[in-house]
């Protein structure tokens, strides 16, 4: 009796320290993202918000909805589409290395664009759409009213102009819209990639840009990331967090590995409860950007 009781007891406190940390048991969580926001996939309420309702700047997180409408137009992925000149003066930072005149199978441009962010691949698929580029970025717009994505505005198909802009929050929808395309899924998350043009024939390689595609452990479902000067460093995806698929949405962070960081604190978070701390430098960034956004909303009041 005295043994059945000491077996129940340490059953209970194993299945107590083992278990994942309630809501009540979490400290708060310190990210170095200035803007983000944490749900359960299978839920419509943000397990955590920071700055989740102000708009901002996306960046490549754009492409994410460039290939929702891509998907909505039911074209085919096996169709070779021409990489054209382009109709509009190209960014700055808007470099490629693919050559203007080559084809690409719409399928392999939809990848490119997605795990490698390819500038160029995203304004092709645009290009290609029927009715054009005009009336893609017009589908972008509605497919974000359709989701309920409210704070949400887009003007081009890449996330090169920072007129692109939209809410932590709002992200979450377009995370979970995404995730129901296998294509997507797939096409997000490919580690690397050999694209093979025609007209003329070469081929180029490409690898992914969330690092975290390539452990296994992160169980990572969707990825997009994306940077801009005014954007900051920006990472959306769905992954495995306490043995659920969570979706995670960080913009605007200093470093490039910020966004890695802030992951690996939400898991904790979500598993252990602990809060984690961000570096000195973050912090002052995060002040800097804060101040910058009050200064901008005080301004448009005022012209309003």
């Amino acid at each position: 009796m005295i043994r059945s009781a000491g077996f129940l007891v340490l059953a209970v406190f194993l299945a107590l320290t083992l278990s994942p940390a309630s809501a009540l048991e979490r400290a708060e969580l310190r990210l170095a993202s200035v803007n983000a926001a944490v749900a359960y996939a299978d839920t419509d309420e943000l397990v955590y918000g920071k700055n989740a309702d102000r708009p901002v700047p996306i960046a490549s997180i754009t492409k994410l909805m460039t290939a929702l409408v891509v998907m909505d137009s039911g074209e085919p992925l096996r169709e070779w589409l021409e990489f054209r000149e382009r109709h509009i003066p190209a960014p700055a930072n808007a470099y490629t290395r693919i050559r203007v005149g080559s084809e690409l199978r719409r399928g392999d441009v939809l990848r490119i664009a997605l795990m490698s962010s390819e500038n160029f691949a995203a304004y092709t698929l645009a290009g290609h759409h029927p009715g054009g580029y005009d009336a893609f970025v017009e589908a972008m717009n509605a497919k974000a009213r359709q989701l309920g994505m409210m704070n949400t505005r887009f003007v081009d198909p890449t996330g090169l102009s920072v007129n692109n802009r939209s809410t932590a929050a709002d992200l979450v929808r377009l995370v979970r819209a995404a995730s129901k395309h296998p294509q997507i899924r797939e096409y997000s998350t490919t580690r690397y990639f050999s694209g093979h043009f025609r007209q003329p024939r070469y081929r180029l390689a490409f690898g992914n840009t969330n690092a975290l595609v390539h452990r296994d452990s992160w169980g990572v479902g969707v990825s997009k990331t994306g940077y801009l000067s005014a954007a900051g460093r920006c990472l959306v995806m769905l992954s495995e967090m306490d043995g659920r698929p969570v979706v995670t949405v960080l913009l605007d962070s200093l470093g490039t590995r910020s966004p890695m960081g802030d992951a690996g604190r939400i898991k904790r978070w979500l598993t252990t409860g602990a809060g984690g701390s961000v570096a000195g430098a973050a912090r002052a960034y995060e002040q800097k950007k804060n101040a910058a956004y009050a200064s901008s909303d005080s301004a448009s009041v005022s012209v309003n």
